[in-house]
């Protein structure tokens, strides 16, 4: 009998595996971080195959940890942070670059140069997005523009480019699929989100070829069936969804105007708007909330770069702590922050400023200031 649902969270500092039973009750989880990669200033890159290499780890941990028949693992659902770029060459399986992660912020200067020749409105009109370096479509045509033995491989068609749940798809089901869904398609600046398809003119702009691009899907519909050599079985791949958006559906955001908060590396406010593609008067952004056969819905989102992210810059760029476990003790050993204010601009500011330039910065520091204030 199935009884249980496998769960993909392909997260921006770890990979997760989840079973969960037919009520939504969690029965086991575990989860692997991988190394961040910082080569410059405001740079940060994942290697695709320790992605990959992690979250196959986690799957297996968590069957053999929650003690499940194979069997009894009904289908599978995959979340994943949203507008990491990996291109790969579609015949030997290897990347041709790191992962370029959203927070990354190189693209910068190419997006200022599209604002200049006049292009924001037109992508915005079609994308809902805002041009910043923080989507897919400029890491696309940075990596391209970076070598030209890998931009003469995109023309000939021998490259692929995915966001997380591509990638693992694409490696679950041994090379079979090339997809991705409407939710993370709507955060690459290539998809218009009104005639639900990849954007020609777009494509052109970016001077990205059409065929490294995944297949569109509905957020909930059956994709493949994973390898028989991951778990012994051939397993469904039944749902694809960008991480906000599946966290929307999953606090039962389904009517227009219910709202989720969500704080975890980044911090992300996102508004169902309903059948209706909603403009914003505020710099938030428009974008797909998920597509489930004829019904397309819509969200507004206001997004933070750094959130929890923080926490692994406490432990591992300032040594403040060693685990990142410990900072809600460390919290606690004051009464509140003294005054200091922290202004998490790590990698830019988001919504509604969208400034790739603007720093962090600590406020308020005096003699008395101690690690658990900041």
């Amino acid at each position: 009998m199935k009884k249980y649902v496998l769960a993909i969270d392909a997260g921006t500092t770890s990979s997760r595996a989840i079973i969960f039973d037919k009520k939504g009750n969690q029965v086991c989880i575990s989860q692997f971080e991988f190394t961040q990669i910082f080569p410059k200033e405001s740079w940060v890159e994942h290697d695709p195959i320790e992605i990959w290499k992690t979250q196959l780890k986690a799957i297996h941990d968590v069957v053999k940890k929650s003690k499940i028949n194979i069997d009894e693992i009904d289908s599978i659902g995959i979340t994943n942070q949203r507008e990491t770029t990996v291109i790969w060459n579609k015949n030997t399986g290897d990347p041709v670059y790191n992962a370029i992660v959203w927070q990354d912020r190189r693209t910068s200067s190419i997006c200022e140069d599209l604002k200049k020749n006049g292009y924001e409105k037109i992508f915005y009109d079609k994308t809902g997005l805002v041009l910043d370096a923080y989507f897919s479509g400029t890491k696309i045509k940075w990596i391209l523009d970076s070598d030209n033995k890998i931009q003469e491989s995109a023309e000939k068609g021998d490259l692929l480019f995915g966001t997380i749940d591509s990638w693992l798809i694409w490696n679950l089901t041994n090379k079979k699929h090339h997809v991705t869904d409407y939710t993370n398609a709507s955060r690459t600046l290539l998809f218009n989100i009104h005639l639900l398809q990849w954007d020609n003119e777009l494509l052109s702009i970016l001077n990205v070829p059409k065929t490294l691009l995944p297949k569109v899907l509905d957020s909930s519909q059956k994709v493949g069936l994973i390898d028989r050599s991951i778990l012994n079985a051939e397993i469904p791949i039944c749902g694809i969804a960008g991480d906000q958006q599946a966290a929307l559906f999953g606090q039962m955001c389904i009517k227009p105007g219910d709202v989720k908060n969500t704080y975890g590396t980044g911090c992300f406010c996102m508004m169902n708007t309903g059948n209706k593609a909603v403009k914003s008067n505020n710099k938030m952004l428009t974008t797909i909330a998920w597509k489930i056969k004829d019904e397309t819905v819509y969200a507004l989102e206001g997004s933070v770069f750094i959130g929890g992210a923080l926490v692994q810059w406490l432990r591992d760029q300032l040594n403040i702590i060693k685990e990142s476990s410990e900072i809600e003790a460390l919290a606690k050993t004051v009464e509140d922050s003294g005054g200091v204010t922290f202004i998490s601009a790590l990698s830019g500011l988001g919504a509604p400023y969208w400034n790739p330039n603007a720093t962090g910065a600590i406020m308020g520091i005096t003699r008395g200031t101690e690690k658990g204030h900041i």
